[in-house]
C-alpha cells in the first residue's frame, strides 16, 4: 500500500484494519513501529543516510548536510515542493564501501561531493530513478579471503540430494557430528535446535532464514545473498528435510530490499528444476517452497522471536520465552530459526560430512567464520577464517597498520584495546556477528561507545521500562559528558544503569547496550576522564543560560533577572 501511495494517510490505515477485521489502534501501531513505514508525506525521493560509526568516520554527516544545502531542505523534514525528504538510518549494510546512503531503498555506495552534486542534479530534474546512471548503484562485494564457503564451488542440488540419499536419522546425526554453532551472535548449537523442533508436536512446521542483519558494521550475509543464495535456500531445505517442515520464509531487512528480484529469481529457478514445490528429488512427502518478507526497519527484529512477530505482522516486539519458537513459533507452530551465514555451512556438512566440518576451527567452535571487516583499514570487505584466527592476523591481513581498537561484534559485541590484539575469534575467547570495526589512533573511543548509545536509544522497542529508560539515560549521561559537563559521580552512575540494564532487560538488546560503554570505560579510561568538569556534581543543565533570551527580551540585566546574583554584565551595562 506505501509503495502505491508514497505514505500510509489515515484512510489506508482504515481500510487495512477494516480488511482485517482489527481495531484501527493496532494497525496504526504496526506502522507506527517500523522506520520505514510513514504515517506521513515524505516525498517522491526518500534519501536515508548510514548514521553508522565508520560512515561517519567517512565524512557521511558533511555530505548529507552538502546534500540539504543543494536541495535547500532540513533534515527530516519534507521540501516545500513534497519532491523529496533527506534523513538518516542506523546502518545501510554497506559499512565495506561507505559513505552510503539508500535512495527510495536503492543503495548509493563510495559518496563524495562530486556524487552528492550529481544526484542532486538529477532529483532537481526528477530523473525517474530507472534513469539514473546505473554505476551510482553498483555495490561491490569485496571478498578479502575466502576458504570452506567462499572458496568452493557449488552444484545446485547437490546438497539436498546427499541429505536426501542419508536419510533423515543420518542427516541429523551428520549435523550433530558437525558440531556447526548458530552464526548470527548466540552460538546455539544448529543440530540441538533442529531436534527440539523435529520433536515438538504439531505437523505444520516452519523455517525462517533470519536476513534482518541489522548489527552496525555487519554485512557478510548481504554478500552471502548476492553470491550465494542458491547455498543459502538449499540450507532452509536441508532444515526441512530434518524436522518436516512444509513453509519457509527469508525475513530480509528493508535495507537489503533491493536483492529481492534477484533471490526471486534464484527461486523460481529452483522451483523450475524440481528444487521446491511438492515432491522435492521425486520423494514422496518432502513438500517444501520458501516465501520472502521484507523488514521495514527495525533492528530488534533481528532476535528470532521478534522476527517472528514481525513475520506475524505485528509490533517487533521479543517474546517471553519459555516458550521457544522451536515448540511454539510462527503462528503458534514449531519453527527453526536460523541465521544465513548457518544455513550455507549446512550445504558444507551435507557434502563433507560432519566429522570433516569440525576438523577445522576450536574445540567450542567448529569450521570457518566469515566477518565484515571494516573501518580504519586498507582492505574493508569480507573474510573467511577457521575459528580461532587472532586478531592480529586479521589486522595485518586487512591493512590495518595503526589499529589502537578494535569492535568485534558490532555495537552489542566486544571492544578489544591494542594489548588484547593476540586474543582468537571464537565462542570460547572473543565471539563475533560477524562484524569486526577497525580504529585507529586518531579515533576517540568515547565518541565510538557514544554513537552506539545512541543507535540502541532509536532501536530501543520501548517495551520494557529499563531498557526503554535505561539506554535513554545512558545516551544523555554520555552526552552530558560530550558537553563538557561531565563530573566523576557520572561515571558511578554510568556503571550502575549498566548493572541494570542487564539484569532487568527483557531481551539482548537492553542487556548488551551498554557494552560498547563498559568496555571502553575500563580500556580507555582516559577518554571519559578528560571530559569531567569537576570530581563533583555537576548539572548538566544551565537554567541562567537559558534565561538569556527572556533577559533580552525584556531588557534586563539586573540581579533578580539573573541566577548568578548579577556578578555578570551584558554588552557594559546593568538592565
Amino acid at each position: 500500500m506505501q509503495d502505491g501511495l508514497g505514505y500510509l494517510p489515515p484512510a489506508s490505515i482504515s481500510a487495512v484494519a477494516a480488511g482485517l477485521g482489527l481495531p484501527r489502534a493496532r494497525v496504526e501501531g504496526v506502522a507506527g513501529f517500523y522506520s520505514f513505514l510513514h504515517l506521513e508525506p515524505v516525498g517522491a525521493y526518500r534519501i536515508l543516510f548510514s548514521d553508522n560509526i565508520t560512515d561517519r568516520m567517512l565524512g557521511g554527516p558533511a555530505l548529507r548536510e552538502a546534500l540539504c544545502r543543494e536541495l535547500w531542505v532540513q533534515r527530516g523534514k519534507l521540501s516545500e515542493d513534497g519532491l523529496v525528504s533527506v534523513d538518516v538510518t542506523s546502518c545501510t549494510g554497506m559499512c565495506d564501501q561507505g559513505p552510503a546512503m539508500l535512495v527510495n531503498g536503492l543503495p548509493v555506495t563510495r559518496l563524495d561531493h562530486a556524487r552528492i552534486i550529481e544526484v542532486a542534479e538529477l532529483l532537481r530534474a526528477r530523473v525517474p530513478l530507472a534513469r539514473w546512471p546505473q554505476a551510482l548503484f553498483h555495490v561491490d562485494d569485496n571478498i578479502r579471503r575466502r576458504d570452506a564457503l567462499l572458496g568452493q564451488d557449488f552444484v545446485a542440488g547437490s546438497a539436498i540430494a546427499a541429505a536426501v540419499r542419508m536419510g533423515r536419522a543420518a542427516w541429523i546425526e551428520e549435523m550433530r557430528r558437525s558440531r556447526l554453532r548458530g552464526r548470527g551472535g548466540a552460538g546455539f548449537t544448529t543440530c540441538v535446535k533442529w531436534e527440539a523442533c523435529r520433536d515438538a508436536p504439531g505437523e505444520h512446521k516452519v523455517v525462517v532464514c533470519n536476513a534482518d542483519e541489522g548489527e552496525p558494521g555487519t554485512f557478510k550475509d548481504r554478500v552471502l545473498l548476492a553470491r550465494c543464495a542458491e547455498r543459502v535456500f538449499e540450507g532452509m531445505l536441508l532444515a526441512a528435510w530434518a524436522i518436516g517442515a512444509q513453509q519457509g520464509f527469508v525475513y530480509l531487512r528493508g535495507e537489503y530490499r533491493y536483492l529481492r528480484p534477484r533471490l526471486e529469481r534464484t527461486l523460481q529457478d529452483m522451483r523450475d528444476r524440481g528444487l521446491l514445490g511438492a515432491h522435492i528429488l521425486g520423494e514422496a512427502g518432502f513438500d517444501f517452497d520458501i516465501e520472502i518478507h521484507l523488514g521495514a526497519g527495525a533492528y530488534v527484529c533481528g532476535e528470532e522471536t521478534a522476527l517472528i512477530e514481525s513475520l506475524e505482522g505485528k509490533r517487533g516486539t521479543p517474546r517471553i520465552r519459555p516458550p521457544f519458537p522451536a515448540t511454539h513459533g510462527y503462528l503458534g507452530r514449531p519453527t527453526v530459526v536460523n541465521n544465513v551465514e548457518t544455513l550455507a555451512k549446512t550445504t558444507l556438512i551435507a557434502l563433507g560430512g560432519g566429522a570433516a566440518f569440525a576438523a577445522t576451527g576450536t574445540a567450542q567452535s567448529a569450521g570457518t567464520k566469515l566477518l565484515s571487516v571494516s573501518g580504519d583499514c586498507a582492505f574493508p570487505g569480507i573474510y573467511e577464517y577457521p575459528f580461532g584466527v587472532r586478531i592480529d592476523r586479521v589486522l595485518e591481513d586487512c591493512g590495518a597498520s595503526d589499529a589502537h581498537m578494535v569492535q568485534v561484534g558490532g555495537a552489542s559485541g566486544v571492544s578489544v584495546a591494542g594489548y588484547e590484539f593476540s586474543r582468537a575469534i571464537a565462542f570460547e575467547d572473543v565471539p563475533s556477528a560477524g562484524a569486526f570495526m577497525v580504529f585507529d589512533s586518531t579515533r576517540d573511543p568515547f565518541e565510538i561507545a557514544r554513537n552506539f548509545v545512541a543507535f540502541f536509544t532509536h532501536e530501543s522497542c520501548g517495551f520494557c521500562t529499563p531498557c526503554r529508560v535505561g539506554t535513554s539515560l545512558l545516551k544523555g549521561y554520555m552526552d552530558k559528558l560530550a558537553k563538557g559537563y561531565g563530573a566523576k559521580k557520572d561515571l558511578a552512575d554510568i556503571e550502575w544503569i549498566n548493572r541494570l540494564l542487564r539484569n532487568a532487560s527483557h531481551c539482548g538488546l537492553g542487556s548488551t547496550a551498554p557494552n560498547a560503554v563498559v568496555d571502553t570505560l575500563s580500556k580507555f579510561r582516559p577518554a571519559y576522564e578528560r571530559r569531567l568538569k569537576t570530581l563533583d556534581f555537576e548539572p548538566a543543565f544551565d537554567l541562567d543560560a537559558e534565561l538569556e533570551t527572556a533577559r533580552r527580551i525584556t531588557g534586563r540585566n539586573d540581579p533578580a533577572a539573573r541566577l548568578d546574583n548579577g556578578n555578570h554584565t551584558e554588552n557594559g551595562s546593568e538592565g
